[in-house]
């Protein structure tokens, strides 16, 4: 079995223009090959994307509501940093360029995070974790 899977987080958004922009700010790239007027291919790592799509597209892809973001959580994402410092400098970015903080700084010492809302509402979270605080699997 390959190891090496791939993830596609799949988001709506009413303003894919704003979206692009905001994300840009904080520091991503978008994949041009997936991306078009409907959709941005938003790269995480190489292996983990977001699809960020405007409502009509996302609309192809289900027969559910769409979550309005400014009254439900469909989900919460977590993102890895490498230290702390890369903790505060993600969400700093993500606040200067349209963000909102959400909830309060967790810190554990070993395990450090901070959250934020992208202005589509969707609730992002960049957690550091100490790798020697953690067990080795048996």
């Amino acid at each position: 079995m390959d190891n090496a899977r791939m993830i596609f987080v799949n988001l709506p958004v009413k303003d894919l223009a704003t979206t692009r922009s905001f994300w840009e700010k904080v520091g991503f790239s978008f994949n041009p090959q997936f991306s078009d007027e409907h959709t941005a291919c938003l790269v995480i790592s190489d292996t983990i994307y977001a699809m960020l799509m405007d409502e009509g597209r996302f609309r192809d892809f289900t027969r559910n509501e769409i979550a309005d973001t400014a009254t439900t959580r469909e989900a919460i994402i977590a993102l890895s940093a490498a230290s702390r410092a890369e903790v505060d400098q993600l969400v700093e970015s993500a606040l200067g360029g349209g963000g909102s903080a959400v909830g309060e700084t967790m810190d554990q010492g070993f395990m450090y995070g901070r959250a934020f809302l992208d202005p589509e509402g969707h609730h992002w979270e960049v957690v550091w974790m100490d790798p020697s605080a953690v067990e080795p699997a048996a």
